[in-house]
């Protein structure tokens, strides 16, 4: 029985009029090395995608995934039903969910979930803002009398990419053989409250992951799997975090009456440690603290010698994601047969910033550590929902109506004036590797959203359901909007469903989007520049032409069919199209020094000392098409146990137009740098064209053995380029100068994983195995012929982008699981 789209009371899976895809976390986290909850459901949900992002500020030290191909802001997440508030932080690179901010899957600890609920259809008009691509619904645990202890241990053994095995010693820093060591221990326990089925549960998560280093072995350019010594980036990899996370779900009906209390929420805390792009002496001396005479100040264990007389420090960007949450509610039933529920969500994210083991050069060498300030986010629901059954109408009418109050809150906090001062205008300005928050962007934006919704379901026959929701929204800082969707689901046969849908969404542009500022290092090509990102309403922004934000539209459509020709076997497959409208994404960067562009705006740019600007705007009309099918397979045969599980997304997105505001589009260059070729590849690898998953298992008394393969389509990307600055990126081939496109192939790739689990006893159970046991790598992001002048010329500055598997390799682990 699912929860998600519907407002009856739960339907079951293959009966409702939408695609729902439910995920046993307890199975899927027992049978993989991941960790976090967005990385156990990108290879347990055919159509959600994510990726590791590194050297890429905050996206290292958050997890943002996608559905369906669009961004992470596009899908809503609930938890038991209810909004759950986003992240403060707001993605500025990286090629997934640039400009977007969106829902931290893994500050919610995986041992309080019982299942996920992912509904793969447009739900704007029966959930509100976000829900573009679909819903996720996060149930929570509800057993009482049971402790459930979990333990693992998992590490990556690459030796194929591990730095440690580098010809190039004394140059990238390293760990031991088997990095990204990470030590996981979860608890869950629930209490009995009462005589009445009341209950409190309680879980607990704690989590340590280390670092990984991951570079070429060889640099001779003779060698195709060589690239040349990255200079640009010599610590790449995953960052290092702790973290703790803590949460309770409870329900207590009310002595001698139809009303019960319910409430669920916690708290969780991630430090994180990562590395930034590097700095070199001999590149840019103005970042380093130097003598009356110009000579380096070396400081031991940050400045580091080489072997060809250069220096270098890596900066390191640290954050604590702090992110807390509760929920309270009573819930009951009017009269005879009218539910009500009546609740508050109060959900607050605060993403703050520092630097480590780096300098403001123009300050000196004394000081190390700078704190950079960042954002917070602060959402409150208050809703209020009615429920009606009707028996006497069709075969069963059940009307859904309701409203909700929705207060938001964006600030950014500066941080301290060394972070970004300058105290020497021969020197860069503010910390290196992430400059804090300037006064000037500082910001304490809030709003208010209204908003009443309908929902008609009738089983208009024992055969045929129909859905019908409309939903009238008004939004403090741009007005109203109104939505509504149908769905119906036809029984030919007790096996055999047809199902479909149609609608109209939309999305808010985010607090953060219309009030994001910061003054950001970028390194693109090794050229280190300072890049202004100006909040909506600055002049600034208004100079460059840029109109206000105001929400993305969309219209979507699905038909698709359950069948269930025995009773082991079902088979799902879902047709969908999405167009959005006036999507919101981060334009390319605007130079101080382009004489094309208004006086007003460059001269802007000059004051503030930045290089250039960059703005959030409804840049792009997109479509979106696909196909998701999902088969099961599961029979018991005596002590035999077979199961195999098919999962297929197959998807295809295409930019429709780009909405050029008047004063960037008077030149070519101008248009490409609004949205390059380069960034509409960006927009296009949300997802890959085609992701598909076996999973055969088989297993025998206590003792079970299962695989897991898992098809990566191509994804193409495009470099810098020779100039670069991303625009129509080119570069020469080393040996003839032929001038050929910066493009990086990642052809597909599939990723095998074997896990064994084994149950010790009643109380106790084992799992070990290894994900990506044949230890893949995305194909180099490199040009082949260009590697010795253009390597490493991607948005992380390494071997690889964030693509498909990621670039870690093989993960080994071990978990031990206790019942009591």
């Amino acid at each position: 029985m699912v929860l998600i789209g519907t407002r009856s009371g739960g339907r079951a899976k293959l009966e409702t009029p939408v695609p729902v895809d439910v995920v046993n976390i307890a199975k899927a986290s027992a049978t993989t090395g991941r960790l976090d909850l967005t990385d156990i459901l990108n290879y347990a949900a055919p159509s959600f995608n994510y990726n590791k992002q590194s050297g890429s500020d905050g996206a290292d030290h958050v997890e943002l995934g996608t559905l369906r191909g669009l961004g992470p802001d596009q899908t809503l997440v609930l938890i038991n039903g209810k909004r759950r508030h986003q992240t403060a932080f707001v993605s500025v690179f990286g090629t997934r969910g640039r400009g977007n901010s969106g829902t931290d899957l893994s500050s919610i600890p995986t041992s309080a979930i019982d299942r996920v609920e992912i509904l793969r259809d447009g739900a704007s008009a029966q959930y509100g803002s976000d829900a573009i691509a679909g819903v996720i619904n996060l149930v929570l645990k509800r057993n009482i009398n049971q402790l459930t202890v979990n333990a693992g241990y998992a590490g990556y053994y690459d030796p194929a990419f591990n730095t440690r095995n580098a010809v190039a010693q004394g140059q990238y820093p390293h760990g031991g053989a088997i990095d990204g060591n990470a030590v996981t221990l979860d608890a869950n326990y629930g209490l009995a409250i009462g005589k009445h089925n009341g209950f409190i549960n309680f879980s607990a998560n704690y989590a340590n992951n280390g670092k990984t280093y991951r570079q070429t072995h060889d640099t001779a350019y003779a060698n195709p799997k060589s690239l040349p010594l990255n200079t640009v980036r010599r610590a790449n990899g995953d960052g290092s975090a702790n973290s703790i996370d803590l949460f309770f779900n409870s329900e207590i009906p009310l002595a001698s009456t139809r009303t019960t209390f319910y409430s669920f929420g916690g708290y969780s805390r991630k430090n994180s440690d990562d590395y930034a792009f590097t700095r070199n002496f001999s590149g840019s001396s103005n970042r380093f603290p130097t003598d009356a005479s110009g000579n380096i100040i070396q400081v031991p264990g940050i400045i580091n010698p080489t072997a060809d007389g250069d220096y270098y420090f890596n900066p390191i960007i640290q954050t604590h994601n702090t992110d807390a949450s509760l929920a309270m509610g009573f819930k009951g039933v009017l009269g005879k047969d009218v539910d009500w529920d009546l609740s508050n969500t109060l959900g607050n994210n605060s993403f703050h910033f520092y630097g480590d083991k780096t300098f403001n050069a123009s300050l000196g060498a004394g000081k190390t550590h700078f704190d950079d300030g960042g954002p917070q986010f602060l959402q409150n629901t208050t809703n209020l929902n009615f429920n009606k059954h009707i028996g006497s109408i069709f075969d069963g009418l059940n009307i859904g109506a309701g409203a909700e109050y929705r207060y938001e809150r964006y600030k950014i906090i500066a941080g301290e004036p060394d972070s970004y001062s300058n105290y020497n205008e021969d020197k860069a300005t503010g910390s290196q590797g992430f400059p804090g928050y300037q006064p000037s962007d500082a910001v304490n934006a809030h709003r208010t959203v209204e908003g009443v919704y309908l929902d008609l379901e009738a089983d208009v026959t024992k055969k045929w359901l129909i859905d019908f929701a409309n939903r009238l929204e008004h939004y403090s800082d741009f007005g109203y909007n109104f939505n509504t969707k149908f769905a119906t689901r036809y029984k030919i046969t007790d096996n055999f469903n047809l199902r479909g849908s149609v609608g109209t969404g939309f999305r808010a542009p985010s607090l953060q989007q219309i009030n994001y500022s910061s003054s950001y290092t970028n390194v693109q090509g090794g050229v280190i520049s300072e890049v202004k990102i100006a909040p909506n309403y600055s002049p600034i922004t208004k100079a460059a032409g840029i109109p206000t934000l105001k929400q993305e539209k969309s219209t979507n459509a699905g038909i698709g069919f359950t069948y269930k020709p025995i009773p082991e076997l079902s088979i799902t497959t879902d047709a969908y199209l999405i167009k959005v409208k006036d999507r919101v994404v981060l334009s390319g960067q605007f130079s101080a020094d382009d004489d094309t562009l208004d006086p007003n705006f460059t001269a802007a740019l000059t004051a503030l000392h930045v290089t250039a600007a960059q703005f959030f705007a409804n840049a792009v009309n997109t479509t979106n098409k696909g196909l998701d099918v999902v088969i099961e397979y599961n029979k018991t045969v005596g002590y035999n146990r077979f199961r195999l599980l098919f999962t297929g997304n197959f998807q295809n997105m295409k930019i429709d137009k780009i909405n050029y505001p008047p004063k960037l589009s008077t030149t070519d260059d101008l248009k490409q740098i609004f949205l390059s070729d380069r960034e509409q590849k960006f927009i296009l690898a949300s997802a890959p064209p085609q992701k598909l998953s076996l999973n055969p298992e088989y297993g025998y008394k206590k003792f079970t053995v299962g695989t897991r393969f898992t098809y990566f389509g191509k994804i193409v990307l495009l470099g810098y380029g020779q100039n670069f600055d991303g625009l129509n990126p080119q570069v020469p081939l080393d040996k003839t100068g032929q001038i050929v496109p910066d493009q990086y192939n990642y052809t597909g790739k599939v990723v095998s994983d074997l896990y064994f689990t084994y149950k010790l006893s009643k109380v106790a159970h084992v799992s070990i195995g290894s994900d990506n046991i044949f230890n893949l790598h995305p194909e180099l992001g490199v040009v082949q012929g260009a590697k010795a002048n253009y390597a490493f010329n991607n948005e992380p500055g390494g071997p690889f982008d964030p693509v498909q598997m990621g670039q870690n390799g093989r993960r080994l682990y071990v978990r031990v699981g206790f019942n009591f």
